[in-house]
């Protein structure tokens, strides 16, 4: 007895059907997959001010690892990265206004921390700090020499002077447990813990991971940046089509 032939038609129609499917499974793992990694691992976070210059950059997007910092449990400390945060780590918190800032950490629990023309000793040993930059500003003798013995600058926030009061021993601000002093990349250009406080370990979330697309933004601080003067009208329109982004900037590691 011979078998019955199947037409071409429905061969195709459940070709195709099983083609759907497939596409359909493979799409859902995908998206199942980038929302646990979004909720659980990373998160787009936008570069809006100058501080961290030259770092990062305003315009810089970021994808920033929100498992490296969480406390470890039972099951993520065997497939997920923990480590207490440290000393030269770059970290988003949270604070008040806006909701989240991204700063260096440069001072841990237990340190005695002090910073003379600009520059910042922990321990009595001067850190070698070649991500910090220096861009011209007006002087201002509580930002570059700290912590300070007079109350000078009205961006200070008063609470955060009269606790800074009782933390200082012979010059130096010693940190507190659980508490992390940071600053800006870009020293003269940033408000930091300086001006408002520490930083508590619960509200650091994350660490900025990698620069995943970088918009070309002006900055306001960086009197390094140099114009392109060279000559060539030909090269007009492709600069406008292509120099809305900072392209080399793109999945650039961040430090």
């Amino acid at each position: 007895m011979s078998a019955p032939v199947q037409s071409g038609t429905s061969i195709a129609f459940r070709w195709g059907r099983h083609s759907l499917a497939e596409g359909l499974s493979s799409l859902l793992r995908t998206i199942v997959v980038a929302l646990f990694l979004l909720t659980f691992v990373l998160q787009p976070f936008l570069i809006p001010s100058e501080s961290m210059e030259r770092t990062l950059l305003v315009g810089d997007f970021l994808l920033f690892n929100k498992q490296l910092y969480a406390p470890p449990g039972a099951l993520s400390r065997w497939f997920m990265p923990y480590r207490e945060v440290g000393r030269g780590d770059i970290v988003v918190f949270h604070h008040s206004k806006p909701k989240y800032l991204v700063k260096r950490v440069v001072g841990i629990p237990g340190d005695r921390l002090r910073i003379e023309d600009g520059r910042v000793l922990v321990n009595g040993v001067s850190l070698d700090e070649p991500y910090a930059a220096f861009e011209p500003a007006a002087p201002n003798t509580f930002r570059d020499n700290f912590p300070a013995t007079v109350y000078t600058d009205p961006e200070v926030d008063p609470e955060w002077w009269k606790q800074m009061q009782n933390l200082v021993r012979n010059g130096e601000l010693v940190i507190p447990k659980d508490q992390y002093f940071v600053l800006g990349d870009n020293r003269n250009h940033s408000k930091d813990s300086r001006f408002w406080g520490f930083v508590e370990r619960d509200q650091i979330v994350a660490r900025p991971l990698v620069i995943y697309f970088s918009l070309s933004r002006p900055s306001s601080t960086d009197v390094q940046q140099v114009a392109d003067d060279r000559l060539g009208h030909d090269r007009e329109l492709a600069t406008k089509l292509t120099g809305f982004a900072r392209w080399k900037r793109i999945f650039r590691v961040v430090h």
